[in-house]
């Protein structure tokens, strides 16, 4: 057997194609590097309880979630970055002030600050998931809170930026942002579960599309961008795969070597 190797893909855009389905072709390429005796591990935006039937279908039980900041390795946590309390509560004051509702994310379940609004349904909309944050403007208070999403048309999350440096905005949708701890990326939950495995660069590998997958793939020497993905994430990979829907995972296990 070659050389043991940890291979974390992103979900949206990489291990779902453009109708959140998961290709055949991805599903039993993941077998087969299973079966290789590679590790195989989840890197998304994503909240735990956002993809728990993509993990049984595909029996992983290593990811990390919300960007970095919540990391599970073999079924345990490993680490965790929530966001910062004070300044959340800043953040929710000057939101509320704006009229930009706020999503506020635990390891458990996701609530809303405003009962409905327009942003919030078309977001979540376009994930094609189960889950809906309900309502509950104090959920934030005495539990930590990994990632919030607060929704604003784009360029908008500028004025927050400037004053919120505690925080790193992403954005994900139209619509919408992420919040998560500034410096918080996948790449240092990436380096915690390799640093854990003891798994060398070398034998890094990532898969991914959007833009918060930029930092992973600029730190991992074995780096793919999806075709469908965004130039910039093209860019900082090394190497740069087919279309999601074009079965991009085989291809670009194969194009890095570790399926023939």
């Amino acid at each position: 057997m070659t050389e043991k190797s940890i291979v974390f893909f992103d979900i949206d855009g990489t291990l779902l194609d453009h109708d959140k389905k998961l290709p055949q072709t991805a599903k039993k390429a993941i077998v087969s590097l299973k079966e290789q005796g590679h590790e195989v591990a989840i890197a998304t935006g994503r909240a735990p309880f956002m993809f728990v039937d993509l993990r049984e279908e595909l029996e992983i039980d290593t990811f990390v979630s919300y960007n970095g900041q919540y990391v599970v390795l073999n079924g345990e946590v490993l680490f965790k970055n929530p966001l910062d309390q004070q300044a959340l509560k800043s953040l929710t004051e000057y939101a509320v002030s704006n009229d930009d509702p706020i999503v506020y994310m635990d390891h458990e379940d996701m609530k809303a600050n405003v009962a409905h609004h327009d942003y919030i349904v078309e977001s979540f909309d376009s994930l094609k998931i189960d889950h809906f944050p309900s309502h509950d403007p104090l959920y934030h208070q005495e539990r930590e809170i990994y990632q919030s999403l607060l929704f604003l048309k784009d360029k908008e999350e500028t004025k927050y930026e400037d004053l919120y440096k505690k925080f790193d905005f992403i954005r994900w949708h139209p619509m919408s942002v992420d919040v998560i701890p500034a410096g918080g990326s996948k790449a240092i939950g990436i380096e915690k579960i390799t640093r854990e495995l003891k798994i060398a660069k070398e034998n890094q590998y990532a898969f991914g599309d959007g833009l918060n997958d930029i930092e992973m793939l600029s730190q991992i020497p074995n780096s793919v961008a999806m075709g469908n993905g965004h130039e910039k994430v093209k860019e900082a990979a090394r190497y740069v795969t087919k279309d999601v829907g074009e079965d991009g995972i085989l291809h670009g296990l194969k194009l890095v070597g570790l399926l023939k």
